[in-house]
């Protein structure tokens, strides 16, 4: 991280008019398309500007960060629309959020692709909603009409709220973390969603097989699992453990959308894997990810694969 990097940011940020009207991320450090700014993101909440670091950064390098978004309060646009700006260090044990401006507002309702999902902000280093799948979000609400779908690693459930938006017939999640699929359940009453169409199972997937062939088969399986959980899932390891059931619990005629956002694992594994251990699925394309994420190497970034039955 470098000092003479946040001059860049003036004018990064500066191009970005008119403000967004739903949630994006407005600046994508972590993609190392900037040089010296490699630890920090800038993400707009309907209203909250979090900034994030993610390494630890000397007293001099915040004092200048703070100047410059003295700076950008001084735009008309921001001056208008932005409530509070936030700086979280991700870095530090609990990834506490510092007040620059305004007054942290803790649960933050916003939008993206028309859909409302409520954040929490200042518990944890994740907010709720991961806004590099956007476009993978878009992809569901767009292909789940008439559909039976399968949500696994649910987190907060923007997966199914988008296929129950797009006129899913139901859609199952399942998630370890009961409290994420409890506010995945908010998630849904926050669009109106009849709740008959969705169920939610907190259960470790490994020991769960049973339940989850109970409520199917299904037209379209999403995983989207954590790289590493400790005691719970290892990428490299455990992502086989589900391809090689996928025909146990898909439909005829049925769609995977597979994912991984490990930057060390790149498109061809998803799709050896899948070959080696699905070989009844077809690699269709991977999804574009949203432009604001740009990535040194697109390879590194977030990989969506879609896949089909042969």
């Amino acid at each position: 991280m470098q000092l003479s990097a946040l001059s860049y940011l003036d004018t990064h940020l500066a191009n970005i008019t008119p403000l967004p009207t739903e949630i994006r991320r407005l600046f994508h450090g972590r993609g190392r398309a900037y040089d010296g700014l490699e630890q920090l993101t800038i993400d707009w909440l309907n209203g909250q500007v979090l900034i994030s670091l993610f390494k630890e950064v000397d007293a001099h390098f915040i004092a200048a960060l703070k100047r410059h978004v003295d700076t950008w309060l001084a735009w008309s646009a921001w001056h208008s629309q932005v409530q509070s700006v936030l700086l979280q260090h991700r870095y530090q044990s609990g990834a506490p959020i510092e007040v620059l401006f305004g007054e942290l507002q803790a649960q933050q309702n916003v939008t993206e692709n028309g859909l409302t999902f409520r954040l929490d902000l200042g518990q944890k280093q994740n907010n709720g909603l991961f806004l590099d799948m956007r476009y993978g979000r878009k992809w569901v609400l767009e292909n789940s009409r008439n559909k039976r779908v399968l949500n696994l690693f649910a987190y907060t459930c923007g997966f199914s709220v988008a296929a129950i938006a797009g006129e899913a017939t139901s859609v199952v999640n399942l998630d370890m973390a009961k409290a994420a699929l409890s506010k995945g359940r908010q998630n849904h009453q926050l669009n109106e969603h009849d709740l008959a169409a969705v169920s939610f199972l907190g259960h470790d997937l490994f020991k769960s097989w049973g339940k989850v062939k109970k409520y199917g088969p299904y037209d379209l399986i999403i995983i989207d699992p954590p790289s590493f959980q400790k005691g719970s899932f290892a990428l490299t390891k455990d992502y086989k453990k589900i391809l090689r059931r996928l025909h146990e619990f898909l439909a005829e005629n049925g769609q995977v959308l597979a994912c991984v956002n490990d930057p060390d694992l790149t498109t061809q594994f998803l799709i050896d894997e899948m070959a080696e251990y699905a070989p009844q699925m077809t690699f269709e394309k991977r999804l574009d990810n949203p432009p604001e994420f740009v990535d040194a190497d697109p390879e590194a970034s977030l990989k969506s694969l879609l896949f089909s039955t042969s």
